[in-house]
């Protein structure tokens, strides 16, 4: 059977009307969208900036020392080689302590020149033949020899030794000792609890404003986070108080706990 022309006709017309109503809710829907999206950028966007800070405890499980060995000698070769010789003596204790190889880092060795100034002295004849020096001006500087020095970090995974040897390693000729600095080993578990607590509370500040405000929260349009910085305990050891190396130091050292804080600014979208 012949389909009436008039009837597809009025079907074209339709499909076409219903072709452009369709085209015109998807630009309409699109112009929206990148309207939506330009203005999280721009001043043009409501939006509620809150902070939150959070921070976790912990007992410290690690402590570390430091110390330099110094010498100073006629030649390079002297002043490294009394350097050497205190290395190896604290070397030698540390191992007798169960300290791994992997615990002990080097973190600066040098050698530098070491100058006196020598003065000049002039003659002034003063009255009755009497007479001073003065410094001529002429002076210059000598050399006298040559300083060696290393820089050596120490982790000690037993904390309640770190009294015991840094006691041990005075006695073995090192000098600037100092420490311990309590820290934990692996803090990437508590800088993420950290920041989770410090999102969630800015996150409830948030909720609670937006109540009061009388809107909705939308999506989060910006974050920053800052600290995460561990407080880190130190103990100072009677060695550091008198400057004398030989000085005893406590069997055991009181660490206490650290602290590990975050803290964020999120920027949330209202509606």
């Amino acid at each position: 059977m012949d389909i009436p022309h008039q009837y597809v006709k009025n079907l074209y017309k339709v499909s076409l009307v219903f072709l452009v109503v369709l085209s015109l809710f998807f630009f309409v829907k699109l112009l929206s969208e990148f309207r939506f999206y330009g203005m999280m950028g721009s001043s043009e966007a409501n939006t509620i900036t809150l902070s939150g800070h959070g921070e976790v405890q912990a007992v410290p499980d690690i402590a570390s020392v430091y110390f330099t060995i110094s010498k100073v000698s006629k030649t390079v070769k002297e002043a490294q080689g009394g350097v050497a010789e205190i290395e190896k003596k604290a070397l030698d204790f540390l191992k007798t302590e169960d300290i791994a190889d992997r615990d002990i880092k080097t973190t600066n060795a040098s050698f530098s020149p070491k100058y006196d100034y020598v003065r000049t002295l002039c003659p002034q004849m003063g009255v009755n033949g009497s007479g001073v020096s003065y410094d001529c001006g002429t002076g210059k500087q000598v050399l006298v020899g040559y300083e060696a020095s290393e820089s050596v970090t120490v982790k000690i995974r037993n904390t309640d030794d770190a009294g015991t040897i840094m006691q041990g390693l005075g006695a073995t000729g090192v000098s600037n000792l100092s420490g311990p600095n309590f820290e934990i080993d692996d803090e990437d578990a508590l800088k993420a609890e950290a920041r989770k607590q410090a999102i969630e509370d800015a996150r409830e500040k948030a909720r609670v404003l937006a109540k009061d405000l009388g809107v909705k929260l939308g999506r989060i349009a910006n974050f920053s986070e800052s600290g995460n910085y561990p407080v880190m305990m130190y103990a100072e050891s009677a060695m550091m108080k008198d400057g004398a190396s030989r000085a005893p130091a406590p069997a055991v050292i009181p660490k206490g706990e650290n602290t590990i804080s975050s803290d964020v600014t999120v920027t949330y979208e209202i509606r």
